[in-house]
C-alpha cells in the first residue's frame, strides 16, 4: 500500500480539530501508513485565490505538492476544498508544461521544485478505493443502526467531473456505502447533491445567500426523517453546524472520520465533539 501524508488545511485544525485526530485514529485502526504533512500553507482555497489570481493559486498549490513529493507520498485531504484545489493544480501541471515551468520559476525563489506526479486523494475516496468496504466492515464493533444520516457529499468531491472520475455526480454511491457499512442508514432527501452554501466564496461575500442555500438543504433533511448529517468536508461541516439557528433544527454534524471512530469502538474523546455548536448525542 502507498504511503500517505495528511494535508490538514485550515478549517479542521483551527475550528474542528477532532476531525484531524479522528482521521489519524481511523488510519491507524485500518493500518494506513499516513503521517501529517508539515510546513504546508492554505491549499489555497479555490473559491477565493483561484477566482482572483490563478497564477498565485497555481504556485502556492505547487509548493504544497512539492512537500509531498519530497516525502514520496500521496497527499490525502479531509476537506473537499483542499481536495479540489490541490487536485486541479496537480492536473494542470501534468497537462500543461508551461504552467509547470511557471510554477517552478516561482518555487525556485524559495529553493523548491515540483517535478510532478503526486496523487491527490480525498480520505473518503481513499477508504472506498484503497481500503475497501470489506476491510472497513471488519473493524466495526459498534453497529450504528440508530443513526439515520442525511449524507452530504459536497461540490469539490466531484468537480471537475469531466476529468475527475470518482463517482457518478448525479447518482453518487461511495459515501452512502461508506456510511452504511457501519450499520447506519443513508436517508434520501431532496437537494442531496446541492451545495451546502459555503463554497465558492459565497459565505465570505454574501452570508444571507449562503444561509438561504443551507436552509433549503436543512428543510429537506428535516422532511426526510434524518437524525444527523454526515459529511466529508470541514467547511461544509462548519456551515451546517453553525447554520441551524434560524430553522430551529438540531442535526448533529459528523465527519465520516468521526463516524468511524464511533463505529470502530475507538476513543470517542478523539472526536472533539465539544467544539461542535450542535451537541452530538448518540
Amino acid at each position: 500500500m502507498a504511503k500517505y501524508s495528511l494535508f490538514l488545511g485550515c478549517i479542521a485544525p483551527l475550528r474542528y480539530p477532532g476531525i484531524e485526530t479522528a482521521t489519524m485514529e481511523v488510519a491507524k485502526a485500518l493500518d494506513i501508513d499516513m503521517d501529517i504533512l508539515d510546513k504546508t500553507s492554505c491549499c489555497p482555497a479555490p473559491g477565493v485565490f483561484r477566482s482572483f489570481d490563478q497564477d498565485t493559486w497555481l504556485a502556492i498549490g505547487a509548493r504544497n505538492l512539492s512537500l509531498a513529493e519530497e516525502k514520496g507520498a500521496e497527499i490525502v485531504t479531509i476537506c473537499n476544498g483542499c481536495f479540489g484545489s490541490l487536485w486541479e493544480v496537480a492536473d494542470k501541471i501534468e497537462r500543461d508544461e508551461k504552467k509547470k515551468e511557471y510554477a517552478n520559476s516561482i518555487l525556485k525563489e524559495i529553493g523548491r521544485e515540483y517535478k510532478g506526479g503526486v496523487k491527490v486523494r480525498q480520505f473518503a475516496e481513499l477508504l472506498y478505493t484503497d481500503v475497501g468496504l470489506d476491510a472497513i466492515s471488519a473493524k466495526v464493533t459498534k453497529k450504528l443502526d440508530h443513526i439515520k444520516a442525511a449524507i452530504h457529499y459536497g461540490c469539490h468531491y466531484f468537480k471537475p467531473d469531466t476529468v475527475k472520475e470518482i463517482d457518478n455526480r448525479e447518482r453518487p454511491k461511495t459515501l452512502d456505502e461508506l456510511v452504511e457499512v457501519t450499520g447506519a442508514i443513508s436517508v434520501d432527501y431532496r437537494y442531496k447533491n446541492a451545495c451546502c452554501g459555503a463554497g465558492g466564496g459565497v459565505r465570505a461575500r454574501a452570508k444571507e445567500v449562503a444561509q438561504a442555500m443551507t436552509d433549503q438543504k436543512l428543510e429537506a433533511m428535516k422532511e426526510s426523517g434524518a437524525n444527523c448529517i454526515v459529511d466529508i468536508c470541514p467547511f461544509c461541516h462548519l456551515q451546517f453546524d453553525q447554520g441551524q439557528g434560524g430553522l430551529g433544527t438540531s442535526f448533529p454534524v459528523i465527519h465520516l472520520s468521526q463516524l468511524y471512530v464511533m463505529a470502530f469502538g475507538l476513543d470517542e474523546g478523539k472526536n472533539g465533539f465539544d467544539a461542535h455548536a450542535v451537541p452530538v448525542k448518540f
